[in-house]
């Protein structure tokens, strides 16, 4: 198994801190293989920035394990989408960060500033991790930001993630389902799958209780849902405290789909997308 969402270090205050150790210890008993490893470095997620360097130089003690993804708030510099991002995190690419993320600036998923660091991370080959939900990487009902994106940037690939995401997977989303977990039915036809059907550079990740909200909401939905679209999802956690649940594993194990979606969903997409051997 690949989980394409963890985090490490501390983000917030009386959590313990997760060590890059602790981290390989805990996907040693849960079975996973490779795990890829988030900056957090936007303020509104947290009270401790987890940064670029902590998790460049943390994962290089585990490099057939751990794939760092390294973070710019887009706000830096002069908070211009005319700052040279591309020369930020090439720096990082070249220390070694795998991937951009997680990006969970207070702005718009559109915002010209985090459309220039999606180009920038296109040019460089990095997959972008994308949170959505009513704070972070906001959108509208139906996502006409996100696909705004992802025309525009076409050589990106993107992981998407997180409530407002994860709760268009039906049609009848509402504006408070945007930051919350709703139990409703699944309505056939929503965003999730009009944009999965329009644009090939994007995937989900079925971190969190979002992911595993959306897919055990609507039992028989879900199910058919991860059938459906096994080559367009990804496995992941969200693992970021010890002694953390994370029922997707589970799940994702015993759920009643074919072996062939299955082995898409926890590994294929991931080592593809990230280029492992």
């Amino acid at each position: 198994m690949i989980d394409v969402h963890t985090h490490i270090g501390r983000i917030r205050r009386g959590q313990p801190w997760l060590t890059a150790g602790k981290l390989v210890r805990w996907m040693d008993r849960q079975g996973i293989e490779k795990a890829v490893v988030h900056s957090v470095e936007n303020p509104e997620e947290l009270h401790y920035y987890v940064t670029t360097a902590y998790v460049l130089r943390s994962c290089r003690r585990f490099p057939d394990r751990l794939i760092p993804f390294c973070n710019v708030d887009p706000r830096i510099d002069n908070s211009s989408p005319k700052t040279d991002f591309y020369s930020i995190i090439k720096d990082y690419v070249d220390a070694g960060a795998k991937g951009f993320g997680e990006s969970l600036s207070g702005l718009p998923v559109d915002d010209p500033r985090l459309v220039a660091i999606y180009t920038a991370c296109g040019r460089l080959g990095l997959p972008v991790t994308l949170h959505i939900d009513n704070l972070r990487g906001t959108d509208a009902l139906g996502l006409p930001g996100l696909r705004r994106v992802l025309a525009a940037c076409p050589d990106t690939v993107f992981f998407a993630h997180a409530p407002h995401w994860w709760a268009e997977i039906s049609a009848d989303v509402r504006e408070e389902d945007r930051g919350g977990y709703p139990k409703r039915p699944v309505v056939p036809g929503g965003a999730v799958e009009q944009i999965f059907e329009q644009f090939p550079n994007i995937y989900g990740d079925l971190s969190a209780a979002s992911g595993y909200n959306a897919l055990t909401r609507d039992p028989e939905f879900g199910r058919r849902f991860l059938e459906r679209w096994s080559h367009r999802l990804c496995f992941g956690t969200d693992y970021l405290r010890p002694g953390q649940q994370c029922p997707i594993i589970a799940f994702i194990r015993e759920v009643d789909i074919s072996a062939k979606a299955r082995r898409r969903i926890v590994r294929d997409n991931a080592r593809r997308i990230l280029k492992l051997r």
